[in-house]
């Protein structure tokens, strides 16, 4: 049982949004005892839970023109768009040092979500359980269809969080959080279309029927948590945080003004919400 959690959508370059939310978390010491994100929003909140300030800005902002960040030259020579050595080892271990101590150390229960490419279901990992294997799952999480080599873990073959359960708050019900906390990274009203790509799953990822289905399901799925999220929070039943301002930023931007802006009305979304947050936070 937890008092209160975090949840933390993905979005590819669309998760500034979050690194603003939980900028203004951090500096005002706002955390929680569960922590749990997919994609984007598990890179996101890697650095809150380390505790990293500014850090989350100057990995997914400043950064992101750097020609192995996101390039087609990646795509081309890599098979993958985004340079995922480049993100999850030379930033992390090189550039913009994570601080694995502290991380490893927070007393936070931090999860990160992944798609099973065989079953096409959620799978999550617990930060206290793979250690020395964080980097690797926070990659898998990350790993976008089409666009980077599927991880392989522990007898698994993994991919997306987003895919198989973009916004986990079920997960975060079936654990036993009483107050969730949403970061989502679209504004409100907002539902997914079917993607044009889904059925060309079937002909390059062959073997992975399970993953066929999840993402020629998944703009349903999708729709219907948002459908699920927006009655609970009619309810009062969770807290929901999203961008105010609908400022057209995509999941593989490039622009760093564009991103700065979204980065700031995320920080300025969280500073608006803070009391409320707090108040309700502290009702029985």
């Amino acid at each position: 049982m937890f008092s209160s959690g975090l949840i933390l959508e993905g979005g590819g370059m669309r998760g500034v949004y979050t690194a603003g939310v939980l900028e203004y978390f951090l500096e005002n010491e706002l955390f929680f005892p569960y922590v749990i994100g997919v994609s984007a929003g598990a890179c996101q909140g890697s650095s809150y839970v380390a505790r990293q300030p500014g850090r989350n800005r100057q990995v997914t902002i400043d950064y992101v023109q750097h020609r192995d960040y996101i390039s087609y030259r990646n795509l081309l020579f890599k098979k993958e768009l985004f340079g995922m050595d480049f993100i999850f080892d030379k930033l992390p271990n090189e550039l913009v040092p994570f601080d694995f101590e502290s991380f490893n150390s927070a007393a936070e229960t931090f999860l990160v979500g992944t798609t099973d490419c065989v079953t096409g279901e959620p799978v999550y990992f617990d930060k206290n359980d793979i250690p020395d294997d964080f980097l690797k799952i926070i990659r898998a999480s990350s790993t976008l269809p089409f666009m980077a080599p599927a991880i392989e873990f522990e007898g698994r073959t993994l991919m997306d969080g987003g895919i198989a359960d973009p916004i986990p708050v079920r997960k975060a019900m079936a654990d036993g959080v009483l107050k969730k906390v949403i970061v989502l990274t679209k504004p409100k009203g907002y539902r997914k279309k079917k993607s044009s790509l889904s059925r060309m799953t079937r002909y390059v990822y062959k073997e992975y029927k399970g993953l066929h289905t999840a993402l020629e399901t998944r703009y349903k799925m999708y729709n219907e948590t948002l459908d699920y999220i927006e009655e609970l929070e009619a309810k009062k039943e969770i807290f929901v945080i999203r961008p105010s301002k609908d400022l057209k930023v995509g999941r593989v931007e490039r622009n760093p003004d564009k991103l700065t802006q979204l980065y700031e009305v995320g920080y300025e979304d969280a500073k608006e919400s803070v009391d409320v947050l707090t108040d309700w936070l502290g009702e029985k």
